[in-house]
């Protein structure tokens, strides 16, 4: 057996290593860190969050006048995943543990770490079908004040500190090409020493070898994420039931996101499940100030916009903005192109666009309780957004339904369609009820204080020139999480296809696991449970690592 470096290797400094490493330091253990990109890529994808954490019955919604349970939230979480596979046994039991936490000590933990969150909670995932089918039925998406920083900042100190104390190792600029397994044990990693490199995070490095290392340890932790930055990767994994895969994609992460660990840990006898699982966006816009290739920024949106396919064909029940994204990536998919729209006014624009991202937010991001109130209460829309709207090429402003139909008549939409839409939706606002669902939606939706307050327009008409000017947002798939990936059992060990025995030495944790189990969220996610699955998947990998 070769002779030990550390207690664990730990490959990728994402969120999920970030709290696996940290747990091992709180144990006392010695742990490596191997991160492919430069130093300035510490806390991975996680720091380039909105933030957002799914909690259960949270103080937070207590005051907002939300009731929530453990129940309720099994019910949502099970009508949305729609488990059905032999493969979706962990998944499963990962589903439950994570529910259990969600409405257990999450927000306890996270709070004692210096974790804090803003008052208001959001809806996301609305659904819009039946009690038991997909979506959240009630807010559960507790923005966190940092944003995406604030999530990553606990854990960096302590590994920071871990550092200070002569227990971890970071070795960044370290590309792992393979693990190292012996007896059919992994017991540690190899790959090349890249040349160091001034790029700035999220921007793309050199790949120029200058050396090779082998690395030995107790266990080995993946924690690499998925495979959002590799469209190729991603064409090819894509699910036969949302049609053909996109020819032109947005990225929602940077390139190096690429799932090379995959193949790697698959190598050394993981077991890989559910890779056609997946969940890209739909309302994604390009980035007119791109940090990484193809940079994508997704709207939150608000459930007001009017709905367009490309072609000027209104998106059917319940497909509206911020409802079931899966479903109208599924459906977008049968209409043979590759974009939609948005019709929307400037009162929508101000009150329902949210643009995801720390960098997007830099009010919530820097903590500042002022340009909060600024940005949030104040007249107009966010700073980052009115950027959008003035630099961004998907945006097309106009006082008139005539000029706005003039820019956006690219040869593929029908503008006498479109207003036809347009006007047809506008007469269900004559009276206080409607048959439309949308409209009625919109009413129902600002019953909850949250929304009239921050997130949901009063209702109007599209053409009321007192809401203007009228705008038209084109938008992209936008490629984001994976959500299958290695699977393993509840301490994070990976399994072995077949006998499904723990492959020995060998752990994986967050997006590379699925988020635990490989595929804990089925085939949907209900928001704010991707950097909540990273912290718990990472904790419980590294508390079971500590634990030898």
């Amino acid at each position: 057996m070769p002779q030990q470096q550390s207690d664990a290797i730990v490959i990728g400094a994402g969120l999920a290593g970030l709290v696996a490493t940290a747990e091992l330091v709180a144990a006392g253990k010695t742990v490596t860190v191997l991160e492919q990109e430069p130093e300035s890529n510490f806390g991975g994808q996680a720091w380039w969050s909105f933030g957002g954490l799914f909690l259960i019955d949270s103080p937070e919604q207590r005051r907002m006048g939300i009731r929530d349970s453990l129940e309720l939230a099994r019910q949502d979480w099970l009508g949305s995943a729609g488990f059905d596979r032999e493969n979706d046994r962990w998944p499963r039991r990962w589903a439950e543990a994570y529910l259990q936490f969600a409405a257990g000590e999450k927000r306890a933990w996270l709070r004692e770490r210096g974790v804090s969150f803003f008052p208001v909670v959001g809806w996301a995932e609305r659904g819009g079908y039946t009690a038991n089918g997909h979506g959240n039925s009630v807010p559960r998406f507790h923005i966190t004040w940092g944003t995406g920083p604030g999530v990553v900042e606990p854990f960096a100190r302590a590994v920071r500190e871990g550092v200070d104390r002569g227990l971890v190792t970071l070795r960044f600029r370290h590309r792992v090409d393979g693990l190292v397994v012996t007896d059919g044990a992994v017991v540690g990693a190899r790959g090349a020493l890249l040349a160091p490199d001034p790029a700035a995070r999220g921007v793309a490095s050199n790949r120029d070898v200058v050396g090779d290392f082998e690395l030995h340890a107790g266990a080995t932790i993946v924690t690499s994420g998925g495979i959002g930055g590799n469209h190729e990767l991603v064409r090819e994994l894509w699910p036969a039931d949302l049609g053909a895969p996109p020819q032109h994609m947005l990225s929602g992460v940077p390139a190096h996101v690429d799932g090379r660990m995959l193949t790697i840990a698959d190598e050394a006898g993981a077991h890989l499940v559910n890779g056609d699982r997946m969940w890209h966006y739909v309302e994604g816009i390009t980035n007119y100030d791109p940090v990484w290739a193809r940079h994508g920024i997704r709207i939150l949106p608000g459930p007001s916009s009017l709905w367009l396919d490309a072609t000027g064909k209104r998106l059917p029940v319940p497909l509206f903005p911020g409802f079931d994204s899966l479903g109208t990536l599924r459906h977008l998919r049968t209409t043979g192109y590759d974009h939609s729209w948005f019709i929307l006014t400037q009162s929508i624009i101000e009150k329902e666009f949210a643009l995801s991202g720390s960098e997007q937010n830099p009010d919530l991001t820097g903590k500042s309780v002022r340009e909060l109130a600024k940005q949030r209460l104040g007249k107009g829309a966010t700073g980052p957004v009115e950027a959008f709207k003035e630099k961004g090429v998907d945006f097309h402003v106009a006082d008139t339904l005539d000029e706005l139909l003039a820019m956006i008549d690219d040869g593929v939409i029908d503008p006498a369609r479109v207003r036809q839409e347009v006007e047809y939706r506008d007469r269900q606002l004559d009276n206080p009820f409607s048959k439309d669902a949308q409209v009625n939606d919109l009413r129902q939706a600002r019953n909850y204080r949250g929304d009239k307050l921050i997130r949901v327009a009063k209702p109007h008409k599209l053409q009321d020139p007192k809401a203007g000017p009228l705008i038209a947002v084109k938008l992209h798939v936008v490629t984001r999480k994976t959500l299958g990936g290695i699977e393993t059992n509840l301490d994070g060990q990976a399994l072995r296809g077949g006998s499904g025995d723990p492959v020995p030495g060998l752990f994986a944790a967050g997006e590379a696991s699925g988020f635990g189990g490989g595929g804990m969220h089925g085939y949907r996610s209900l928001e704010g449970t991707f950097l909540g699955g990273c912290i718990f998947s990472g904790r419980e990998a590294g508390r079971a690592v500590a634990r030898g």
